[in-house]
């Protein structure tokens, strides 16, 4: 099996990352190095963790979900087609969400692979094309919606001039925004508190904070550092991983604390999976990769 070793200079990301501080950090377990799990893919994303450590992840262009299987390192196709599923994520029941770009729609994928379309309009307009999400502690589901022209869609041109940020409640399934003063949104996360909403305006290379509200709505909006991201993840130290150039992970505070170079032209995604969610699991351009960790994930 391939690997590649992480141990390598720190360096700030070309993004906009000029002011973010570089400092050393222990959060990779000793010795580990990054682990070619499988490739050959035309271009992986959306990795999502289940209950028992294994990872779903997306191979978008061939409109397929994987499976990455902890127990034996293995990986099969878990769905095919899939909507062209984008970001995933697991709710409460263990149910499946998919960002389903091919039509624009927000999915529930069940144990048996049946499919409920939970949202794809809004206010009678389709969808941008729902990109990355995010489930909070009552079942909510807050995502992103930029707009990325696909060689599939028979329209070349929104119907929502706006790239927002929206929630759909968990108890009367109507959706509402929650932020619209955004270039390009893509990757997003909450805290494990359920506190803390990160949000990376891609377009604008920017990632930030916002407060969330008992009623779920988005407040005290925070520049939380000058960089953009794909996709995103929290440990259980607080720390927030980007993606782009690799991986680029940020203490609580914004500042910089570790690059994990792929070697890839893009990393898309990164989620923890594994034993205890020990595992960084990395999607990037035809590969994925593991790196065994010192800190785990928060879900």
């Amino acid at each position: 099996m391939r690997t590649k070793n992480v141990f390598l200079p720190i360096v700030l990301l070309v993004l906009g990352t000029a002011s973010c501080q570089a400092q050393q950090s222990d959060i990779i377990a000793k010795g580990a190095e990054l682990t070619l799990v499988a490739e050959g893919y035309s271009f992986t994303e959306g990795p999502a963790v289940d209950g028992e450590g294994n990872v779903f992840f997306t191979d978008q262009p061939n409109d397929r979900i994987i499976k990455w299987d902890a127990a034996d390192n293995s990986v099969s196709v878990y769905m095919e087609p899939s909507g062209r599923a984008n970001g995933l994520y697991f709710d409460h029941s263990g149910n499946l969400l998919a960002c389903a770009d091919e039509k624009n729609q927000l999915w529930r994928i069940g144990p048996e692979k049946n499919v409920t379309v939970l949202l794809e309009d809004f206010e009678g307009k389709k969808l941008n094309g729902p990109n990355d999400l995010w489930v909070d502690s009552k079942g909510g589901i807050y995502f992103t919606d930029p707009f990325y022209k696909r060689p599939y869609w028979t329209h070349t041109e929104p119907e929502i001039e706006q790239q927002r940020v929206y929630y759909l409640t968990p108890d009367t399934g109507k959706v509402r925004i929650v932020a619209d003063d955004l270039v390009q949104p893509n990757g997003i996360v909450g805290s494990a508190d359920g506190k803390t909403l990160y949000v990376a305006d891609i377009g604008d290379k920017k990632t930030y904070s916002f407060t969330i509200n008992t009623d779920a709505g988005l407040d005290n909006r925070k520049l939380f550092c000058p960089m953009g991201s794909d996709g995103m993840t929290l440990d259980n130290k607080g720390n927030l991983y980007l993606t782009g150039d690799g991986v680029i992970v940020f203490n609580k505070k914004g500042e910089q604390i570790e690059h994990i170079v792929t070697g890839e032209k893009w990393t898309a995604n990164v989620t923890f999976g594994g034993p205890g969610q020990r595992t960084l699991f990395i999607t990037a351009m035809d590969a994925v990769y593991t790196l065994q960790m010192n800190v785990n994930g928060i879900r």
